[in-house]
């Protein structure tokens, strides 16, 4: 049974505080009218005057304008009124949404750690594979941190929804009814419908979650196989719906805070990007746990397979972010390609500095087959990463909410702590609960005798 250390308790107590103090002080320090948001700004590019600041990112305000509606309608000067008033408000919400968006985010971020060891857990399940029962109770240490995650990423969705915040645009009825394009989707991008399906999406994966979990600890009591039959069963159909869900989950929460793009494959790639997350944590806390003294019957084999999956599904991402990005890049039409042109203009170092962590660097250091059995390169790797997918979240949701009034500041690091150390907590007290190594899985000698 394995035994929460005090020291990483501790650990964890200590990065929730500290993230909570962060990130209340990013709440605080946002600005509350529109005066104090162009002082901000001008602060922020030392100019005293507020003159420039008030004026500044005219061009994206200008994208924003035509996306939206506004300013077309009235005689050039009042139009000419209308569009500063409106810049103003719009950088004022900005600002505003940057705790907001730090917080998502984070919360996000590591939710979508445990949805995507869910679905491998659910594939090892559904496919009886032989080699992975062994690590079958960290995936589910793992994915126990989908209920309290997804009870937040639902509150914010909600405080959302109650316009506690502007990350949502097609959530402002003013907004849609200045826009023909969002009155065109208000029938699916509607508050009641969109907090509909996140329940739909959330009590599904958590039923399946606990419901598995369930049958596996019966398993181990039982004299005969039903509980894995069971098991088997349920997860094959839970991967059905898993993929329906994850793409619609996918657009509603992430692709929604640009309302007026869309991409066909967005799903497969924000599924990219959780799973091969996903199974990263898996290997990294298999490692910790097994220097620890726990699981030693997990062995160099196993770790191999996990870096594997790694290596492989890292590939996988990056032939999504390029498919994904070239298609819309050389077609060059306007509504598509204003995507990426937000993110050339503003975020260009994370936009292709978690390409470089993503792809460039899995590649070259996991290529090797020798270096995917070693335990400090493989974690060394995993973090890598694991802040190379956060960046990926923070590019996807970032340019929508806040535009060019970002940085990496304490509202994200604070994020980043929060929810690292209540996922730490979670996980790690979870595996607390259970042996760490299944009895009577059919295939756990199998799983044991693992070695090539």
């Amino acid at each position: 049974m394995y035994t929460f250390s005090n020291r990483l308790k501790l650990g964890s107590y200590i990065a929730m505080a500290v993230g909570l103090i962060c990130l209340a002080s990013g709440f605080l320090s946002a600005p509350s009218n529109v005066e104090e948001a162009k002082a901000m700004v001008a602060s922020a590019h030392g100019d005293g005057h507020g003159e420039e600041a008030g004026h500044h990112g005219a061009e994206g305000e200008k994208d924003y304008m035509d996306k939206s509606g506004h300013g077309g309608s009235h005689g050039e000067e009042a139009g000419h009124g209308d569009a500063h008033a409106s810049h103003d408000e719009h950088l004022l919400h900005q600002l505003q949404n940057r705790p907001w968006a730090a917080l998502y985010v984070a919360a996000f971020f590591f939710f979508m750690i445990a949805l995507g060891v869910l679905a491998f857990y659910a594939v090892q399940r559904a496919s009886q594979a032989g080699w992975s029962p062994l690590l079958f109770r960290v995936m589910e240490g793992i994915t126990a941190y989908l209920v309290p995650g997804g009870i937040i990423v639902f509150v914010i969705l909600v405080l959302s929804v109650l316009h506690m915040n502007h990350m949502f645009v097609w959530m402002d009825a003013d907004t849609v009814a200045h826009d023909k394009l969002l009155q065109g989707k208000a029938g699916f991008l509607n508050p009641t419908f969109f907090l509909v399906r996140a329940a739909i999406f959330l009590g599904g994966w958590i039923f399946y979650r606990e419901y598995s979990r369930k049958l596996s600890i019966a398993q181990d009591e039982s004299d005969d196989n039903t509980n894995f039959v069971k098991n088997f069963r349920w997860s094959a159909a839970f991967l059905v719906f898993y993929l329906v869900t994850e793409s619609m989950m996918s657009w509603d929460w992430i692709m929604s805070l640009d309302p007026h793009w869309f991409s066909t494959l967005f799903g497969w790639y924000v599924f990219a990007s959780m799973f091969v997350s996903g199974i990263t944590t898996i290997a990294i806390i298999t490692i910790y746990l097994k220097s620890k003294g726990y699981l030693e019957q997990v062995n160099d084999s196993h770790i191999h397979d996990l870096a594997k999956f790694m290596f492989g599904i890292s590939i996988f991402w990056t032939y999504l972010w390029f498919a994904q990005f070239m298609l819309i890049w050389y077609a060059n039409i306007p509504e598509e390609v204003t995507y990426f042109v937000a993110r050339f203009q503003d975020y260009q170092l994370p936009f292709l500095g978690m390409v470089a962590l993503n792809f460039i660097f899995p590649l070259l250091v996991l290529m090797n087959s020798d270096y995917k059995r070693i335990n400090w390169f493989v974690i060394m790797t995993g973090i890598v990463v694991l802040f190379g997918h956060y960046l990926d979240v923070f590019v996807m949701v970032m340019p929508a909410t806040v535009g060019d009034q970002w940085h990496l500041g304490l509202p994200e690091i604070g994020g980043i702590l929060f929810f690292g150390g209540l996922f730490t907590f979670w996980v790690f007290n979870t595996l607390t609960k259970v042996p760490l190594q299944p009895k009577r899985n059919p295939f756990i000698e199998e799983s044991r005798q693992f070695h090539y």
